[in-house]
C-alpha cells in the first residue's frame, strides 16, 4: 500500500483556529473475487461520510464486476491519512470514524489515530481532551507552557538585572523532561510537532 503525503506546511502553533485545506481522506476499494482472477475492479471512494453510506459505495464499485455474486472486497490503497497504516480489511465502521476525524480536525486526527491504533474506536473520540495543539517543537510548546504559568516572569522578577544575563530556564530539558516521563506524546508531521497529552 501507499501514502501520498500532505503537502500543506505552517507554522501556525493553533492549527485549529486557522482556515486551512484539510485533507481529504479516501480509499481504494477492489473486488476480491476479479483481483484473483487477474482483472482489477474497485473505485476511489470518499471515506469521510457515515458508515452506512461508505458500505453502499462499496456495494456499487461490486456491482459493476462482471462476476457473478462478487461480495469480497478489500482496501488496496488509500491517501490522506498521514502517517496511519490501514489494513487491507480495516472495518468500515472504523475507516469512517478516522476519515470524518481528519476531515474535522485535519492532520493532527491522523496522527492521533496512528498514535492509538484502530483495535478501539473509544480511544479516538479522546482526541480533544488529548491534543494540545501544533507547534514548531516540543520546545516551543514548553517554553509557552513556562510563559503561561507565569514562571519565565516570576524568574525575572525574581533575578536581579545584572545577573539575568546569567541565568536561563533550561526548557530544552523540560520540554525532554516531559516526553520522557511519559506525560506528553508527540508527533511530527507536515505542519509541525502534535502533542498530547496520554493522561486526560
Amino acid at each position: 500500500m501507499s501514502e501520498n503525503q500532505e503537502t500543506q506546511g505552517s507554522e501556525d502553533e493553533n492549527p485549529e483556529t486557522e482556515a486551512r485545506p484539510r485533507p481529504v481522506p479516501r480509499i481504494y476499494v477492489a473486488s476480491l473475487s476479479d483481483y484473483n482472477d487477474g482483472r482489477l475492479i474497485g473505485r476511489w471512494v470518499d471515506a469521510a461520510v457515515e458508515p452506512e453510506e461508505l458500505g453502499r459505495q462499496v456495494e456499487e464499485m461490486l456491482a459493476a464486476s462482471p462476476t457473478p455474486g462478487a461480495e469480497e472486497w478489500a482496501i488496496h490503497d488509500y491517501e490522506g491519512f498521514g502517517p496511519l497504516p490501514l489494513s487491507e480489511y480495516e472495518r468500515l465502521a472504523v475507516v469512517s470514524r478516522i476519515a470524518c476525524g481528519i476531515a474535522e480536525h485535519g492532520e493532527a486526527f491522523a496522527h492521533w489515530a496512528a498514535l492509538v491504533g484502530t483495535t478501539d474506536p473509544d480511544d479516538l473520540d479522546r482526541f480533544e481532551d488529548t491534543y494540545l495543539g501544533c507547534f514548531e517543537s516540543l520546545e516551543r510548546y514548553a517554553e509557552d507552557l513556562l510563559d503561561d504559568l507565569g514562571y519565565l516572569d516570576a524568574v525575572d522578577k525574581a533575578v536581579p538585572e545584572g545577573i539575568q544575563p546569567y541565568v536561563k530556564v533550561d526548557i530544552a530539558g523540560f520540554a525532554r523532561d516531559l516526553e520522557l516521563s511519559g506525560e506528553l506524546t508527540t508527533s511530527g508531521g507536515s505542519e509541525g510537532v502534535y502533542v498530547f497529552d496520554m493522561a486526560r
